[in-house]
């Protein structure tokens, strides 16, 4: 049995030695006489099987993640199928570059795409030890088989990623001829750094430079001697040998490739010995890319910005194309999120509504820019994640459903600026009064389906409460704003049409959180009572702060790849209402600034326009509002129970009879406004 073994194997490496003695055409002329015939026939074959392979293959770009900055420029996010970020071979170190090639292929840039001196020893060295333990793979070999694996792999062919690796004579001949047809066309440098941006590292990291800012938290250009022979032996063993879950081995392997260094005379004797005694240990400082939301600075604008993006038609043909470019396509994509005011948000929401506070109530912001619909910042009071805990949730409150949001809150009493839009368009002035019943907290006034017919009416009576105490009769709708009188509301909106009021609210982009319409039952329309989130809220009042012209949320100014803009997306903004009804509607929440809710939330030094919002049994409240520069929309309330009644509370040493917007919601708006607009000039409003 030995004996036949011993036979078997001797054939085996004869063949393998035929095969590539018949593509480099070197037939050894010292064989044995009686073989010549048999081989030279049985080259003949080869060669010919060998020439009809393909002799060139299309080498894709690299998978490689995307990074998405903020204005000033810092990495928010990297979305990734893999962590890779391609480099050219100058921003490599030399020590890398010869680590790598010394202990894979050190002969790479004197042969060719074989290498008949490496194959001859492999092929000895196997029959002297009876075992296949010698590699005779070129580097642009190992180049092309992982190459042709890497390929299959992103177009979703497993059977064709396992041809690419397995261990049969066709695929051999295959990448012998593909190595070949390569080394016409590249030069050596190139093969080098394709081999290094391609290569996986282990633990995630795909390419030299993910690696090295994995391992070691440094760039590839900055590797030392220990961290390049790190590195360089990692490849043939990524999984068992890399540093984050195998220290001793990583230290064992790196100690090799130092050896072979040493041995190649790349490093001098003391070189070699101090990198030997220099522990692993030393050289790590192993950091994660955020490449997840979780690990994002900023992970609600990273929710955020990735769906926005797979929605984007610029960007690809389908979601799967978009999704693919974003995580595969290695972008830059510039956004319009500003830190410093996104620190102002996360402070002043802090600070009045902390964390984990004992009545269980959250609070969000959101920031825009009037006239651009640029999404300056936005925040809450929880802490990003998934777990179940108190404080924690992975729910963004502050965006609509479609970019990770909730099913958003009632907005109140904020929605009487687009009843006084419409009756400023129907012509009833700022010295307009209105007629309304009495009401106070605990006694309503009743209104009629006869009061509100349809199709935006009531199928029965409604009984409308007012946050304070209201005899009724006439009331300057100046002064109905400031005391935000619902019944003084319920009647204008009866006279000026419910329906008509929708259609002010849907040309300035309101809309529920989960996409649907605005409803056209009259409580949604006059008091609020459908759930919004912030950011439509925020870009509705930004539309008025404009003037009536409406814009598009616009996260993002600029996506390049490889240096080069692939889209540069302008603001969107259309006129939606004519600029004087709106202006003069404007007055009216001025007012509020400084005789109603809004008084004791007045900006320094400026002009504002707000309003506070309250939903039933005060479960969720609002303010909204805006200058010329910035509009700000905050909710604060309970974002599990809605039903939940909310009196006398207390929170951050501030006590309230009820959770009205102007309690908690104001003071945020106020500090996040104040901050955030210090040092601009004080704008007149349109």
């Amino acid at each position: 049995m030995g004996r036949r073994n011993e036979v078997n194997r001797t054939i085996t490496l004869l063949t393998a030695f035929i095969t590539v003695a018949v593509v480099l055409g070197v037939l050894a002329a010292g064989i044995a006489a009686p073989s010549v015939a048999a081989l030279g026939t049985l080259a003949e074959a080869g060669d010919n099987a060998f020439n009809s392979l393909p002799s060139s293959f299309t080498i894709n770009p690299l998978a490689q993640g995307s990074r998405i900055l903020a204005a000033d420029g810092s990495v928010i996010a990297t979305p990734q199928d893999e962590n890779r970020t391609v480099v050219p071979l100058s921003a490599v170190a030399p020590i890398m570059r010869k680590a790598q090639v010394a202990i894979e292929d050190s002969r790479f840039y004197q042969h060719g795409a074989v290498d008949p001196q490496g194959i001859v020893r492999a092929i000895l060295e196997d029959a002297r030890t009876g075992a296949a333990t010698q590699g005779a793979s070129t580097l642009t070999q190992q180049f092309v088989k992982m190459s042709l694996q890497e390929q299959a792999l992103a177009a979703g062919q497993d059977t064709a990623a396992q041809a690419a690796t397995a261990k049969t004579l066709m695929r051999k001949l295959t990448e012998l001829r593909y190595a070949t047809a390569l080394e016409r066309v590249w030069s050596k440098d190139q093969i080098l750094a394709g081999y290094l941006n391609l290569a996986y590292y282990g633990d995630g990291a795909y390419g030299v430079e993910a690696a090295a800012e994995h391992y070691f938290g440094v760039h590839a250009s900055k590797l030392t001697l220990t961290e390049a022979a790190t590195l360089a032996g990692l490849v043939r063993s990524p999984s068992a040998t890399d540093p984050a879950t195998h220290p001793k081995a990583a230290q064992s392997r790196r100690d090799v490739v130092l050896d072979r260094m040493h041995q190649l005379g790349i490093i001098s004797d003391s070189a070699w010995t101090k990198a030997k005694k220099r522990p692993l240990a030393k050289d790590l400082n192993i950091t994660e890319p955020p490449s997840t939301c979780v690990n994002s600075p900023e992970p609600y604008f990273c929710e955020f910005i990735i769906p926005w993006l797979e929605q984007q038609p610029a960007l690809g043909p389908t979601a799967q194309a978009r999704h693919d470019l974003l995580f595969r396509g290695g972008l830059t994509i510039h956004t319009t999120l500003d830190p410093k005011i996104q620190k102002i948000v996360d402070t002043s929401i802090r600070q009045v509504a902390p964390e984990k506070n004992h009545i269980g109530v959250s609070a969000a912001a959101y920031v825009t820019e009037p006239g651009t619909g640029k999404v300056v910042a936005f925040g809450q009071n929880t802490q990003y994640g998934l777990a179940q805990k108190k404080g924690v949730t992975a729910i963004n409150y502050a965006v609509d459903q479609q970019y990770g949001g909730s099913g958003g809150f009632q907005f109140g009493s904020t929605a009487k600026a687009f009843a006084l839009v419409t009756a400023m368009k129907q012509g009833l002035g700022l010295h307009a009064s209105i007629d309304g019943p009495g009401a106070g907290p605990q006694q309503a006034a009743t209104f009629t389906k006869h009061q509100f017919p349809q199709p935006c009416g009531l199928y029965q009576p409604w009984h409308v409460f007012n946050d304070e105490p209201w005899g009724g009769g006439t009331i300057s709708l100046m002064e109905a704003t400031a005391k935000s009188v619902n019944t003084a509301f319920a009647a204008l909106d009866s006279k000026i049409g419910v329906c008509n009021i929708r259609r002010t609210m849907l040309a300035f982009g309101m809309h529920a959180s989960d996409g649907t319409p605005m409803g056209t039952y009259p409580p949604q329309i006059v008091l609020g009572a459908q759930t919004i989130s912030p950011q439509t809220l925020a870009n509705a009042y930004a539309g008025i702060a404009a003037g009536g012209v409406l814009c598009q949320t616009y996260p993002v100014t600029e996506v390049d790849r490889a240096g080069k803009p692939i889209w540069q997306p302008q603001p969107s903004c259309t006129r939606v209402e004519p600029q004087q009804p709106v202006s003069q509607a404007t007055k009216f929440l001025e007012y509020n600034m400084t005789h109603g809710s809004g008084i004791l939330n007045q900006l320094s030094g400026r002009t504002s326009a707000g309003k506070t919002g309250t939903a039933d049994g005060n479960s969720q409240s609002w303010f909204v509002g805006f200058t010329p520069q910035l509009a700000t929309a905050v909710w604060v309330g309970n974002p599990t129970n809605p039903n939940r009644r909310m009196f006398n509370v207390s929170m951050a040493g501030k006590f309230c009879s009820s959770m009205t917007g102007a309690c908690y919601a104001a003071p945020i708006w106020k500090r996040i406004m104040n901050r955030s607009l210090a040092g601009q000039p004080a704008a007149s409003m349109p």
